[in-house]
């Protein structure tokens, strides 16, 4: 695992974009694994700025979204397919049809689970995939468990989790309780990960993560079994280092 303790978020976001676009100019048509909450909107906004200057093109790139709640769609303002569209897609060329989220309007979850462990299958894999982390050290929406779940899966949210997203709806009972996420076994068959992380809240999830034994108790903590893993933190994110 290679490390980079930013000192601020800032800096955080600009090491961060900095990984996400070398890949895409290696690889022009890479398949980016994405994530959404509030860390990684920094490091959108300077992938957008960068493509603007035409530095890079997205034209030929392809993505996938680590999860979406169950219940919202594209019509719902706090979906993560909505996200996306705000705070990247909508502001690159790159092809909507080459986007790809997990349907939270799809009742029938095995099917749905089934369907988007397809979509990654036949892109190849996933070349790089951004994590964000969890106060309990979730990725994804893979919250702590008794064991790791392999391919993408319906979970039941943990209250800790829903009340650290809960700032962005109108209240608590507005925030779904399940969602879809990709499983930790998706995660980890990515060639290279990029983990971010954010905050004096995130610091004992990435000391666990980092130092910590490898349990599904703290899912992030599997990373140190993968080959290729680069976490990026500010200093509040790895003052217990």
């Amino acid at each position: 695992m290679r490390i980079y303790k930013e000192k601020d978020y800032e800096a955080m976001s600009r090491r961060a974009a900095s990984i996400i676009a070398a890949q895409v100019i290696l690889k022009p048509d890479c398949v980016l694994g994405l994530a959404t909450g509030s860390t990684p909107i920094g490091a959108y906004k300077r992938l957008v700025k960068q493509y603007k200057k035409g530095k890079l093109d997205f034209s030929a790139v392809r993505t996938v979204n680590l999860d979406e709640y169950k219940g919202l769609g594209a019509g719902d303002e706090q979906s993560y397919i909505n996200f996306m569209n705000e705070n990247l897609f909508s502001h690159v060329n790159i092809a909507k049809e080459n986007t790809n989220v997990p349907n939270g309007l799809n009742k029938d979850a095995a099917a749905e689970c089934a369907r988007y462990d397809k979509v990654i299958a036949d892109m190849g894999g996933i070349d790089l995939q951004l994590l964000g982390i969890g106060n309990n050290g979730h990725i994804g929406f893979n919250e702590p468990a008794k064991s790791f779940a392999d391919g993408t899966h319906m979970v039941t949210l943990e209250e800790g989790t829903r009340e650290a997203n809960a700032r962005f709806f109108s209240s608590l009972d507005e925030v779904p309780t399940a969602a879809y996420t990709m499983g930790v076994g998706s995660i980890m068959r990515a060639k290279m990960i990029l983990l971010v992380a954010s905050g004096k809240a995130k610091a004992q999830a990435v000391k666990d993560t980092v130092s910590g034994p490898v349990t599904p108790k703290v899912p992030a903590s599997v990373l140190q079994l993968h080959p290729n893993v680069v976490l990026v933190g500010d200093e509040d994110a790895m003052s217990l280092l």
